[in-house]
């Protein structure tokens, strides 16, 4: 039976800082009461673990219905980073603990970039970029996902935050060494953040979380990039990487664009083509709070390689994207495509 607009339904935001949940009516854009948590949910050999994140849910789900007063949870959406990889745990436990323990007949489980695309775009095609540490492209004409990069900063995640700090730091190492392409003013910056750059290697190397370290000199790059012409072109670079990645996943026209190589497709179950002239793309993620020091060359890079996309604003941001899904879901007017690994549903009847 579909649930009505007075329903209530919960949105799960698991990422490397921590949990979010959000308890809203299954209407669109209704207000949300949120919760969150700076624990995040461990990763290890098996995968993300389910327990730790049921651990987190089931208690916050309870304290979220009490605030509200209300007495059922109609649809759970969460959003996980690496649940397309690493989620096999989450779609094993969670339908069956979920609906022993909050009654949750109607569950998706969703990428992290998924909830990323439909906190952004909601249900209609297009693409999104979400850029942070790492970087990811997903686009959808409402039949298949198609990705691009997203693939951690050993093997990819182009132009975002790890991708410019790393280059922005061996900028810095080049000017210490005296050799071409160095830039005083990225060694200035690096080794007031990070001490004398000879000892750079040694804080860095051991670092579980070299990433984040890495990403956290992004923002100096931008702000060297006004007036020092290496630190411009890395920055130009990243808006090549990520225009590249928007442009392979855009829906028709615009994905076929030149530079556009080929995307990682998702075939989708059911659903009708849908003809798309025209590639929205939205830009999502902390990256872009550098502001047009990085959004200026994106916009240009991706206007070269796919005409026919244009750039539009984020609606929301995973969150409301995982409250976006449960929703609809809730209503049974899920258009997104379902996938078993991006976006997994699981619904039982009631009664």
């Amino acid at each position: 039976m579909t649930a009505g607009a007075d329903a209530w339904v919960l949105g799960v935001d698991s990422g490397g800082s921590g949990v979010r949940f959000a308890l809203a009516r299954a209407e669109p854009g209704a207000p949300a009461e949120v919760l969150a948590s700076d624990e995040p949910v461990r990763t290890g050999p098996a995968g993300i673990d389910a327990g730790q994140l049921l651990g987190h849910l089931v208690p916050a789900a309870r304290e979220l219905l009490g605030r509200t007063g209300a007495d059922r949870v109609a649809a759970v959406a969460v959003g996980a980073a690496g649940m397309a990889s690493l989620g096999d745990g989450l779609r094993a436990e969670l339908p069956a603990a979920l609906s022993g323990t909050l009654g949750v007949r109607r569950l998706a489980l969703a990428a992290d970039g998924v909830t990323a695309y439909a906190g952004a775009l909601g249900q209609r095609p297009g693409a999104v970029v979400a850029a942070g540490t790492g970087m990811i492209a997903l686009g959808t004409d409402l039949t298949r996902w198609r990705r691009a990069d997203g693939w951690g900063h050993l093997l990819g995640d182009c132009g975002g935050g790890a991708w410019i700090g790393r280059a922005g730091l061996e900028a810095a190492m080049r000017a210490h060494d005296g050799r071409r392409g160095g830039s005083a003013a990225l060694r200035e910056r690096a080794e007031a953040l990070f001490g004398p750059a000879p000892e750079l290697p040694g804080l860095l190397y051991p670092r579980t979380d070299r990433p984040a370290v890495l990403a956290s000199f992004a923002p100096e790059v931008a702000r060297c990039a006004m007036s020092d012409p290496v630190a411009a072109s890395i920055l130009r670079e990243a808006a090549r990487n990520i225009a590249e990645s928007a442009a392979a996943v855009c829906p028709d026209g615009a994905a076929g664009s030149p530079g556009a190589g080929p995307a990682e497709d998702h075939d989708a179950h059911g659903a009708a083509r849908e003809s798309v002239s025209e590639c929205e793309v939205a830009l999502t993620g902390g990256l872009f709070h550098i502001g047009d020091a990085l959004l200026v060359p994106v916009r240009e890079e991706l206007a070269a390689l796919a005409p026919h996309a244009r750039t539009v604003p984020a609606a929301g941001d995973p969150l409301a994207g995982a409250l976006v899904i449960a929703s609809a879901l809730a209503r049974e007017e899920l258009r997104l495509p379902h996938h078993p690994r991006m976006l997994c549903v699981t619904t039982e009847r009631d009664g």
